[in-house]
């Protein structure tokens, strides 16, 4: 029996022009149906001062989720970063409070020491070869203990200017400083993932390791690259935390990995590796940082704000996984 083929087989039905937005399409619906209810139910929401809040609140999680896309996309995680954050925080405070350093030198070394903790978790991870998880997750009490050690249980307050203006600082008394940071951060983003090597790399090596390995890409290398710049964001989350506040203590950011991790992945990123989209990241810190402050509009308590969150993370991903069945479903009728 002979296959047809030519104009008059059973050709690939024409895809839905959903297909190319389907990993931020679900995040997307949910945004929508959020502002028609606050709509209704809190105008104020689309007021522009809390347009700015929402915005501010986005910033910290717009640097984590930048480099978290690319970390995860290569079929990788770090669940330290909350601890970078708060080490990078504290060093460059006893840097200014102890030893006199000026504000931008000491905003500087505090992101080398990112840098130096993201190497170190890419060697553990590369090198000596253990899991992503373990090794970050067992690195995340190094760095918290080694931050506990160095701040001795107390509370670093009142820094000078320029670190309250990144952390708090408003451009045209509107715009947040920290929010123009984030935007910044994921515009490196998108232009590391869609048009260097570094992202098309991650892509390859999250789908398919052995087959990376093959084509002669470096793995080890772009591991490190990916690790090195995942701690660096976090230590720029750390110093926009630490302007927030004005202060800091070895005990901030423990609830960093948790939330970034879900923002990327209720953006569409594949948390298995091998698909990842900046822009989704994007809707997804967004689609975050709405409900949480739809919820305080609403003055519901701080525990259905976690309920709330763990729910739209369940449904954003079968959202997504149903989508992309029928995608597949497609693309296989021939």
């Amino acid at each position: 029996m002979t296959t047809a083929t030519g104009p008059v087989a059973h050709r690939r039905r024409e895809l839905p022009w959903w297909s190319r937005f389907i990993n931020v399409l679900g995040p997307m619906i949910m945004i929508v149906a959020l502002c028609i209810v606050m709509a209704f139910a809190q105008p104020r929401f689309f007021g522009v001062p809390n347009l700015m809040i929402i915005l501010h609140d986005m910033a910290i999680y717009m640097v984590l989720g930048m480099a978290m896309t690319l970390v995860i996309t290569a079929r990788g995680i770090d669940l330290s970063i909350g601890a970078v954050a708060a080490l990078s925080a504290v060093v460059m405070a006893m840097l200014i409070k102890d030893g006199g350093w000026n504000a931008y030198l000491a905003m500087a070394a505090a992101v080398g020491i990112g840098l130096v903790c993201g190497f170190v978790n890419s060697v553990i991870i590369t090198r000596i070869r253990v899991p992503d998880l373990l090794a970050t997750l067992a690195m995340d009490q190094v760095y918290r203990g080694i931050a506990l050690v160095l701040a001795a249980g107390t509370v670093l307050a009142q820094f000078p200017d320029p670190i309250p203006f990144i952390g708090r600082g408003r451009l045209f008394d509107t715009v947040p400083v920290s929010a123009v940071v984030g935007i910044l951060a994921l515009l490196l983003g998108f232009v590391l993932y869609n048009y260097t090597f570094i992202g098309r790399y991650a892509a390859a090596i999250g789908g398919n390791k052995e087959s990376a390995i093959l084509a002669g890409i470096n793995v080890v290398r772009h591991k490190t690259y990916q690790y090195v710049l995942m701690g660096g964001a976090a230590a720029v989350a750390g110093i926009l935390l630490t302007g927030r506040l004005n202060a800091v203590q070895a005990t901030v950011g423990q609830g960093f990995a948790l939330h970034t991790i879900a923002a990327v992945v209720v953006g569409g990123t594949v948390l298995f590796g091998g698909r990842g989209t900046m822009v989704g990241t994007l809707v997804g810190v967004t689609l975050l940082s709405m409900v949480t402050n739809a919820m305080v509009m609403l003055r519901f308590p701080f525990f259905w704000q976690l309920v709330a969150s763990g729910v739209i993370i369940i449904a954003s991903i079968g959202f997504y996984s149903y989508m992309l069945r029928r995608d597949n479903k497609d693309k296989e009728d021939f």
